[in-house]
């Protein structure tokens, strides 16, 4: 499946996203930005992807890679779709938006991002993922993982938090709210998602670089260079 990234122009608000993602990333390993997406763009692609849950286009979300990956609702509750360039004007607005920050991951810090893939991810009410890393043992490409948000009017008490397990730290809890984005570096982050009382729409996705070019993270000093 190619998911190669569409010619690149942004409507993000760029700059100050980029760099409180950067910065924190180094810092802390993580980062929530929120009005990350402009608030079309957010409701186009919520509109998308409830058009798709509602006629059954989504499919059952596998956990594992490779020969090995399996159906296992009861660890991963998600339905999902791939997203490719052209499928719509929505979509391409989104995936031009994520190049520019994959230049910026690049730029600041030097970890070699080639691509990104991304998905759709519809949860039902109740349904969740159990606590478990990104990055696969057999295959170190994913890099820097993402989740945007694509909920209208999400309140605390809707529950479906992302919950992240820094090591050593106490959890973060990261609410869905539409046009949030959140992005942890896939190899160490511990993450689960919990079950909502509503529907829960996101778009989740990947930075890989080539299998086998792991490279050492910058030391804060390098980051002006």
């Amino acid at each position: 499946m190619t998911r190669s990234p569409p010619p690149v122009h942004s409507d993000a608000s760029g700059d100050k996203h980029h760099q409180r993602i950067v910065d924190a990333i180094h810092d802390h390993g993580w980062s929530e930005q929120d009005n990350f997406l402009p608030p079309d763009l957010t409701l186009a692609l919520a509109l998308e992807c409830a058009a798709l849950a509602a006629d059954g286009t989504l499919a059952m979300a596998r956990v594992g890679h490779g020969t090995a990956r399996s159906l296992q609702r009861d660890v991963r509750g998600d339905r999902i779709q791939w997203l490719e360039a052209g499928q719509s004007e929505a979509r391409d607005r989104y995936l031009a938006i994520m190049e520019m920050l994959r230049i910026a991951l690049n730029r600041r810090l030097f970890l070699g991002l080639e691509e990104y893939e991304s998905h759709f991810a519809y949860y039902a009410p109740g349904a969740s993922y159990l606590r478990h890393r990104d990055q696969f043992r057999d295959d170190d490409s994913r890099t820097v993982s993402i989740v945007v948000y694509l909920n209208a009017d999400w309140l605390p008490e809707h529950g479906g938090a992302l919950r992240l397990h820094p090591e050593g730290l106490s959890t973060q809890d990261i609410s869905p709210v539409g046009s949030r984005i959140a992005v942890f570096l896939s190899a160490d982050m511990l993450h689960e998602v919990l079950p909502a009382t509503r529907d829960r729409m996101s778009l989740t996705g990947w930075f890989r670089r080539r299998s086998g070019s792991h490279r050492p993270f910058p030391e804060p000093d390098r980051l002006g260079a």
